[in-house]
């Protein structure tokens, strides 16, 4: 397949089902900087569920959680039952619903919903959605004859304040399945989408004493969507985080979103400031980093030090990154905030002490 033949224009929206909408709007709105600006629910017609739209950058972040007072009868209450707090859907934007539903279905993608027409005054959206690993979705959104705040059905949220931390884009969206699943849901995004695999991490790279991890990642034609997909090794003792995952979202699922960030010194400080935590990393680390990184001027290794901000390099340039802690009650969800000055790597060289310092939250609740 060519670059071009499935073409996707970005990343529409990240969907995520949750038990209070209210209250993941307050924490991503003071903890991560996330501005509401449009809401659907009863006052806007739709009385099953409450959605609330946000937005930072290019990245934009939909929360639902359902208002209907028999739990069984909603499909939102038993995805937050079964997974707790969870990505449902990752929405991309094409030219053509029509076009890339035919195709997706074509070959071999399994049908959510073919295409559908939302309208009110402010334009037309069109929708379909297929399946992806677990109880994950990918709507195909096609938008460009609407000029509303988001889509038929929500309305503008009136004030926008502005709390805006410097996150400009979703860098790359991570997915758990279970062991010996990876090479078949790669190839799902190869066939289905014409993706191809930019980097392939095996048990022998990412591994620590607990933990091991096989993982490959998808991108589209344009490099601009990155789709890692990791399945679990076997560790030599204890149970490894990706298997931990698999066991409490019961089922293969979203693991973590990557923002990214033109200025991450600016962007974890304002988010320690407002609370967020991340995961800690000892001071040997960089012990080490100022050995690797001696001469690199341009590295402020105390700085990242006092931040705990992971650094690494390739071919291409500097990577920056840190890892919130989970930020759902259950050990599933969490964020990376990324810095790109030119590599497109995803930061092998520390997957040693992120592993590590994930394996020490583990630890703090006994699931090692």
């Amino acid at each position: 397949m060519g670059a071009d033949d499935f073409p996707i224009l970005g990343i529409d929206y990240v969907h995520l089902y949750v038990e209070s909408a209210v209250k993941s709007v307050q924490n991503l709105s003071h903890l991560f900087g996330f501005d509401e600006v449009a809401y659907a629910g009863p006052e806007t017609g739709c009385h099953s569920a409450l959605s609330h739209m946000l937005t930072q950058g290019n990245a934009r972040l939909v929360v639902t959680s359902s208002c209907e007072n028999e739990k069984v009868t909603s499909h939102i209450w038993r995805h937050v039952a079964r997974h707790g707090d969870g990505v449902k859907d990752i929405a991309l934007r094409v030219m053509s619903v029509e076009a890339a539903y035919r195709k997706a279905i074509e070959r071999g993608a399994r049908p959510v919903h073919g295409p559908i027409v939302l309208w009110d005054e402010h334009g037309m959206v069109r929708r379909a959605a297929i399946h992806t690993y677990g109880d994950t979705f990918h709507s195909f959104v096609e938008r460009h004859e609407y000029h509303g705040p988001f889509m038929p059905g929500y309305r503008e949220v009136g004030v926008v304040q502005s709390r805006n931390m410097g996150l400009q884009a979703i860098d790359h969206i991570v997915g758990n399945v279970e062991l010996g699943q990876m090479n078949t849901w790669a190839q799902f995004y190869a066939d289905v989408m014409g993706f191809s695999n930019r980097v392939h991490f095996t048990d022998s790279q990412i591994s620590t004493e607990y933990s091991a991890l096989m993982s490959k990642v998808m991108e589209d034609g344009s490099g601009n969507i990155k789709f890692p997909i990791n399945e679990p090794a076997i560790g030599k003792k204890g149970r490894s985080q990706i298997q931990e995952y698999l066991d409490v979202y019961q089922g293969p699922g979203v693991q973590h979103i990557a923002f990214a960030t033109g200025n991450i010194i600016m962007t974890v400080s304002e988010m320690r400031a407002h609370g967020v935590k991340f995961l800690n990393i000892p001071q040997t680390y960089y012990d080490d980093v100022r050995t690797r990184f001696a001469d690199v001027p341009e590295v402020d290794i105390d700085m990242l030090a006092r931040l705990g901000i992971l650094v690494d390099r390739d071919e291409d340039g500097f990577l920056f990154q840190i890892f919130t802690k989970h930020v759902v009650d259950r050990p599933t969800l969490f964020f990376e905030i990324i810095e790109r000055r030119g590599s497109r790597g995803f930061g092998l060289g520390n997957f040693k002490a992120l592993f590590e310092a994930i394996e020490r939250d583990q630890r703090a609740r006994g699931a090692l």
